[in-house]
């Protein structure tokens, strides 16, 4: 039974329970994405730093990638303090889409820095075809891919059961971008390593693994934007999550029948739910206004990512 009620206008044991526990997983969200945060700035300065001093483009172009993963710890670092306050009248829907517009702007950044490193490393590689001779990397670059395979792994496990612990998908999400760091890393070690096997003759390996490593940033971007484009242009929820919506209002015993169940996109992961139900002629007011605060606390507590939710009440014997 979906759970919740509202007592005399105020809120009842379980809705202080849920605000709680709201604070609660804001926090460890906060102290995992710092951790993430540290972590990637120390990533991201040892591959800037092995792929200059080490003439390795390929880690260079893996720091970038270990650059990406810190600007999206701090956009949910700073994001979350502005798109977690409550609904204002300036506002009345809240400020996810904060979320959604600071998402959207780090997938862009990635892939046009990824579009540079393919022409940069493009021509290189006809630079080395004519004749122009480069210097082959050293033991450097291959070290700290080894790393940074090891913890961005290890980073990705605990965000992970952060994330599902308490629920959230922006964290899971984070945690993913972990691991594709951790998997671009491969190609760059590969890439180091042969041209450390073969000799100086492989050095084209180098910018060629830039150029792959690039196709995963280029991809791990895409895979960042696309869910940014339904919350921008309010698209609703999957007819799957329509149909456990309904199924969640009709368990209410006073429902006659609903109809009008509109749901659009707040953000990467919050959902609006409007919905019109009908009910017997004779329900008093305040029982017609109960029934809705326990509709729309059934469904913020049954469904993670419903956070707004309008029931408008009508008498069973309405022309719809």
């Amino acid at each position: 039974m979906v759970k919740g009620m509202m007592k005399n206008g105020t809120m009842n044991t379980g809705e202080y329970a849920q605000r709680d526990e709201t604070v609660e997983n804001l926090r460890k969200v906060r102290r995992i994405t710092w951790i993430g945060f540290w972590v990637n700035v120390l990533l991201t300065g040892l591959k800037f730093a092995a792929g200059i001093l080490g003439h390795s483009s390929v880690l260079v172009a893996d720091a970038v990638h270990s650059l990406s993963d810190l600007l999206t710890d701090a956009a949910i670092l700073i994001g979350s303090r502005f798109w977690g306050r409550p609904a204002d009248e300036v506002h009345p829907h809240g400020h996810a889409k904060i979320e959604t517009l600071v998402t959207l702007l780090i997938g862009v950044a990635l892939i046009l820095v990824s579009f540079g490193l393919v022409h940069e490393a493009v021509l290189t590689v006809f630079a080395m075809m004519h004749g122009k001779e480069t210097a082959p990397p050293t033991w450097l670059p291959l070290v700290a891919a080894l790393v940074s395979i090891v913890v961005k792994e290890y980073l990705y496990r605990i965000t992970a059961q952060t994330g599902t612990r308490i629920k959230s998908s922006a964290v899971i999400a984070n945690a993913w971008h972990h691991r594709s760091d951790a998997l671009s890393s491969i190609p760059a070690a590969i890439a180091v390593g042969a041209c450390l096997m073969l000799g100086d003759n492989y050095a084209f390996l180098d910018p060629v693994g830039t150029v792959v490593v690039a196709l995963m940033i280029i991809y791990a971007a895409w895979e960042i934007i696309q869910p940014t484009f339904a919350a921008l242009l309010d698209a609703g929820a999957s007819r799957e999550e329509c149909e456990t919506i309904a199924r969640l209002i009709r368990s209410f015993p006073e429902i006659r029948d609903l109809h009008k169940l509109r749901t659009r996109r707040l953000g990467p992961t919050g959902l609006a739910v409007e919905v019109h139900i009908q009910v017997d002629p004779n329900m008093t007011v305040y029982e017609a206004h109960t029934l809705s605060h326990r509709i729309k606390t059934g469904l913020s507590s049954e469904l993670n990512d419903v956070i707004d939710v309008f029931v408008h009440v009508e008498p069973i014997q309405s022309v719809r």
